[in-house]
């Protein structure tokens, strides 16, 4: 084995796939949408480079541009404090019960399964202001709001309408992320800390939280990531409106390149999109640093 560690020729030959595929699907098309970015181009006709104006307009002309970086950076705030906080709880629970373990597990974790934009649309209806939801309040005499277009305040209603649908959908991948990292601690640690005179609160906080440290900083870069990239949910429940209060940086990069064909400007979102997902990761890989312990 230490041999064929040395031979470099096979080492080449099976990193190559690898690198052609991560090459082809992934660093060719970052740096097209790069150089896309700099240009003024509708796919049409040949891409005219323009430099940075495409990034000058986004921050300088672009009101919606505001409202969907406001609004992505708030779902993502949303979803990593409330999903993280209860996965985690969820993750504890479920550990330490027998009965009935998989069964609520399975309910948890079955609407991640679910097509986002199947779920979308039936959310829709629910908050929809003459059937659904409003519906069963008007049997009691109240008027329900206006759940998916109402349009006062800072953070719009519908935005947290679809933040909560969101917490539903997936706390329960971020609850089975935490289970398997909990099932992994020895038992003798937690008999240790019984042993000692602590509880289950306390063995949770100072025996489980510090051996899950590493997967807190995995599974919260991928609901940062996953939130600034969100698409499904917003554009099923609400195309971005009412008047682009509930867009997102991909709901305004979909109309941008898609239905007004500024793919350059398109790119540039994209960009601005690709560079705030590494600064989040970059951030939870600094505050999240850990080193490896035996469990």
């Amino acid at each position: 084995m230490d041999k064929l560690y040395r031979n470099k020729l096979a080492i080449i030959i099976f990193i190559a796939p690898a690198m052609l595929l991560f090459t082809a699907v992934l660093l060719v098309p970052i740096c097209q949408a790069v150089y896309y970015s700099l240009c003024d181009w509708n796919a049409l006709t040949g891409a005219k480079f323009i430099g940075l104006k495409n990034f000058e307009k986004l921050f300088t002309d672009d009101n919606t541009m505001k409202i969907a970086v406001k609004n992505s950076l708030f779902f993502m705030l949303f979803s990593a404090i409330s999903q993280q906080v209860i996965g985690l709880v969820l993750a504890g629970l479920l550990t330490n019960i027998k009965r009935g373990r998989n069964l609520f597990k399975n309910i948890y974790y079955l609407p991640a399964v679910l097509s986002s934009a199947a779920l979308g649309l039936l959310w829709s209806f629910l908050f929809n202001p003459k059937m659904g939801i409003n519906q069963i309040l008007a049997t009691f005499g109240v008027d329900g709001p206006l759940w998916l277009m109402d349009t006062k305040g800072y953070i719009v209603l519908p935005m947290w309408m679809i933040a909560l649908v969101a917490l539903w959908q997936y706390v329960g991948t971020t609850m089975m992320l935490y289970m398997a990292q909990i099932s992994g601690i020895s038992q003798s640690l937690y008999e240790a800390s019984y042993i000692d005179g602590a509880n289950r609160l306390k063995s949770f906080r100072h025996v489980t939280l510090p051996l899950i440290k590493p997967m807190v900083a995995t599974s919260l870069s991928l609901n940062c990531i996953g939130s600034l990239k969100f698409f499904d949910l917003v554009y099923n429940m609400t195309q971005g409106g009412p008047n682009h209060r509930t867009d997102v940086l991909a709901t305004h990069l979909y109309y941008q390149g898609f239905q007004y064909f500024k793919y350059g400007y398109a790119s540039a979102i994209g960009v601005v999109l690709l560079i705030m997902c590494l600064i989040v990761t970059f951030i939870i890989n600094r505050c999240f640093k850990s080193e490896n312990y035996e469990m």
